[in-house]
């Protein structure tokens, strides 16, 4: 199973992201996307799964910086499926629940080819939630929803508990990342891609 890793560069009107990862590093992470708590939260994404990460961006934040934070999610769930290959030998399904102080959350990932998202929980007025100063608490749930409709994979996000905007964004980040450490794991009882159909 060597060689999974994927290099992608994506430029728009509206951004650049040039974005490297690796599934069987150790977590090592260079991010750099322009937004400061964007960057915590990659950084934390690429840690807690043990994905090598590499991530470079700019883009208009003076206008917003919500097409950046998007287009980085798009690149990262592309090159997950790029790194992916065709999943032969990966475990495929994962979960995990992470605690940071009040809040908790839960990920469940499936490897499955088939993109959804569903993300339920945050409490009220989380989305108008500022964090950091740019990033606001509805590109949570944006960011989630674009890596799991590009990475072609199914995400049932749920926040458990949560009071602080900033505990809340990063126990579903760390929860997304343990889940998917174990998910894209190479199972040595798997000698084939894990579906009953021979593909994923």
């Amino acid at each position: 199973m060597a060689g999974r890793t994927a290099t992608i560069t994506r430029q728009t009107s509206e951004s650049k992201v040039s974005l490297s990862l690796d599934l069987d590093g150790t977590g090592v992470t260079d991010i750099d996307t322009s937004v400061p708590f964007y960057d915590h939260m990659m950084t934390a994404l690429g840690r807690h799964s043990l994905i090598d990460l590499t991530i470079k961006a700019s883009g208009d934040t003076q206008i917003d910086v919500h097409h950046t934070v998007e287009d980085v999610a798009i690149v990262f769930g592309e090159a997950l499926a790029l790194a992916l290959g065709d999943k032969r030998g990966i475990k495929r399904f994962a979960d995990a629940t992470v605690p940071l102080d009040e809040a908790l959350a839960r990920a469940v990932v499936d490897i499955s080819g088939r993109p959804y998202a569903v993300c339920t929980g945050e409490p009220e007025g989380f989305e108008y939630a500022m964090i950091g100063g740019h990033f606001t608490g509805s590109l949570v749930r944006h960011v989630m929803e674009s890596i799991a409709l590009h990475a072609d994979i199914c995400l049932h996000l749920t926040l458990l508990s949560g009071r602080d905007p900033h505990h809340i964004a990063e126990a579903e980040f760390k929860a997304l990342a343990r889940a998917l450490r174990f998910a894209v794991e190479p199972d040595p009882r798997v000698k084939g891609i894990p579906s009953t159909k021979g593909s994923l």
